[in-house]
């Protein structure tokens, strides 16, 4: 199956998008993908914020991109655009780092009123670093993810089978078997 790279790109280290990301690893997992996560706050802040391309931790991310069949970008939505952590990274990867990769934008957010961010403001970018293809991507409201004791997140009915939708249109585009909503969602 596919190698997938599942980029956070929240600041937060209690980040709701993370927790999103991780809940959508497992399931592109048990579709037989080997996923491998990137938080973004864990790279040296230094590093980002000088575009010090040449920073060890720069140039392993880099090849995490390069390596990967599928790239999944998770983003808050601040200010109506993606955070600017994320875009400190993209910035830092060479132009054409996305060709030939199957893509998925996801986003989340506190209101409606953000929705488009994937459309708008992140779509655009992806699409100038070169995919064979963006798949739709998908918005989740802040209060339709609940954090467990466990640190686990957990979904509203209707954003669940939305991104259960969204995660098996990935996978299929990476040829990857899809699960039965009902059964991960």
């Amino acid at each position: 199956m596919a190698t997938v790279l599942s980029v956070s790109g929240s600041p937060s280290a209690t980040s709701r998008t993370a927790r999103l990301l991780r809940h959508l690893d497992r399931r592109l997992t048990a579709q037989g993908h080997r996923v491998t996560p990137l938080d973004v706050r864990t790279l040296p802040a230094e590093a980002l914020l000088l575009a010090d391309f040449g920073h060890p931790a720069i140039v392993r991310a880099t090849a995490l991109f390069a390596q990967a069949d599928g790239i999944v970008i998770g983003t808050p939505v601040y200010k109506a655009a993606y955070s600017g952590l994320l875009k400190s990274l993209l910035d830092l990867l060479p132009q054409y780092a996305l060709v030939g990769k199957t893509v998925l934008p996801l986003a989340t957010g506190g209101t409606t009123a953000h929705v488009l961010a994937i459309d708008y403001a992140l779509r655009p970018v992806l699409a100038s670093m070169g995919p064979a293809h963006i798949t739709p991507g998908w918005f989740t409201l802040d209060k339709d993810i609940t954090v467990g004791e466990d640190g686990t997140a957990s979904l509203a009915p209707g954003a669940a089978e939305g991104l259960a939708r969204v995660t098996d249109q990935f996978s299929a585009a990476l040829g990857g078997r899809t699960t039965a909503l009902a059964a991960t969602g």
